[in-house]
């Protein structure tokens, strides 16, 4: 259980920078989007907090902020046209190798 709790919360992390970023595009619902940020860290903070009762605090960690990041990088490519270069794909792996590498020895 304490693995989907840190799933989550990682899905969750992408929340904050994609509202922050919605916020400063759209200035009629900017305030709402910023709602959504804040929402998402809260949730986001407090699965991490279930996760850490059972995995040790620097691999739930690692891993929450590599499916944050991961994530937020995929949107920005996704939907707002961000870069994609090839060592900015073959680093954003090496994150996903690390990843999935610390579930394996966990």
């Amino acid at each position: 259980m304490a693995w989907l709790y840190l799933t989550l919360a990682g899905l969750f992390e992408i929340g904050w920078p994609l509202g922050f970023k919605l916020a400063g595009i759209s200035p009629r619902w900017h305030f709402l989007f910023l709602a959504v940020s804040v929402v998402s860290m809260g949730v986001s903070g407090w699965l991490l907090y279930l996760a850490q009762r059972e995995i040790p605090m620097g691999t739930a960690y690692l891993v929450w902020t590599g499916i944050g990041g991961i994530g937020t990088v995929l949107i920005g490519i996704l939907f707002f046209h961000d870069a994609v270069t090839f060592w900015r794909m073959f680093f954003l792996s090496l994150v996903f190798i690390g990843i999935v590498g610390l579930k394996m020895v966990h």
